[in-house]
């Protein structure tokens, strides 16, 4: 019996997909484009082309499924929490029905909030989805990731700067994709039984200061850290080619930021706690692609 993942061409999904992979699991993956699930297709994954929101796509791909790893794409439209909602809601019965047992949600730090937390807000309503419908459902939430950093590859080397709307002075649990892949794979192959909710922190809460200075210490280049108000982010953003609808759904989030919204629920545990920190992410993954950026 094989184990589903929703979303596997993301950062995520990707790791996910290529550590079950390693450890021989048999591995089912929806896919829009088959092209880009061609690696794992050629390792033996079994691709089912389509949207995660079409019930035909669903039911092949659910078909002698044990378990289920759900990751709520990033914002495609402006109807962007109905559509996730929705599709999990789909998603979730037609797994019940086919007989699937367990469920990995990849939720996310503040979601207990619910809604007006940006891409953040529909994540609560999803888990409840899935704890509605099976018994044995894993809810991780991730801190902030270390890759999002790379939205600022090129202020940082054109002008040694990170511009933030974040709250500056404001510790946050900053983690590495590698070790969220990590947590989700071990979750997929051992099923546990009941409701659980799992943090994933990284090693430290980390300010946007200590960031700057972790990254200056790794690149030997001085890095400062600049805030921006929430209206010239938004502004910035658009000026980008980010549509209006995705700006004002991530600005309402760094809103949600500010006011504490967004902080954990979680405490940090052993068990919350991943190996990999910031100076050995900013070390061996965020320089060299500064340094390729300038070459």
């Amino acid at each position: 019996m094989s184990i589903v993942i929703n979303t596997p061409n993301g950062n995520i999904g990707r790791k996910v997909s290529q550590s079950l992979l390693d450890a021989g699991e048999s591995l089912t993956v929806i896919s829009r484009s088959a092209d880009k699930a061609k690696p794992l297709s050629d390792r033996g994954a079994k691709v089912h082309q389509g949207s995660i929101d079409d019930p035909e796509v669903l039911r092949a791909a659910f078909q002698g499924a044990k378990t289920l790893f759900w990751l709520t794409p990033p914002i495609a439209g402006p109807d962007y929490h109905t559509w996730s909602v929705e599709a999990a809601k789909r998603a979730a019965a037609l797994a019940s029905e086919a007989g699937i047992q367990h469920v990995v949600v990849l939720s996310s730090v503040g979601a207990q909030t619910g809604r007006g937390t940006g891409p953040v807000g529909c994540l609560l309503e999803i888990e409840d989805l899935f704890r509605a419908s099976f018994a044995d459902v894993t809810v991780l939430r991730p801190g902030f990731f270390m890759e999002n950093l790379f939205r600022d590859l090129g202020t940082i080397q054109g002008m040694g700067t990170i511009f933030t709307p974040a709250p500056a002075d404001a510790k946050m649990p900053m983690v590495a994709t590698d070790d969220i892949a990590a947590t989700a794979t071990a979750a997929l192959r051992q099923p546990g039984s009941g409701h659980r909710i799992l943090g994933i922190h990284g090693p430290a809460d980390l300010d946007q200061h200590e960031v700057a200075a972790l990254i200056s210490e790794a690149w030997g280049r001085p890095v400062k850290l600049v805030p921006v108000s929430l209206e010239d982010a938004r502004a910035g953003m658009v000026q980008a080619g980010v549509p209006e609808f995705a700006a004002d759904i991530y600005i309402e989030m760094y809103a949600a930021m500010h006011d504490g919204r967004m902080s954990p629920a979680e405490p940090r545990t052993a068990e919350t706690t991943t190996p990999t920190s910031f100076a050995e992410f900013a070390r061996t993954t965020l320089v060299p692609a500064l340094n390729s950026a300038a070459s």
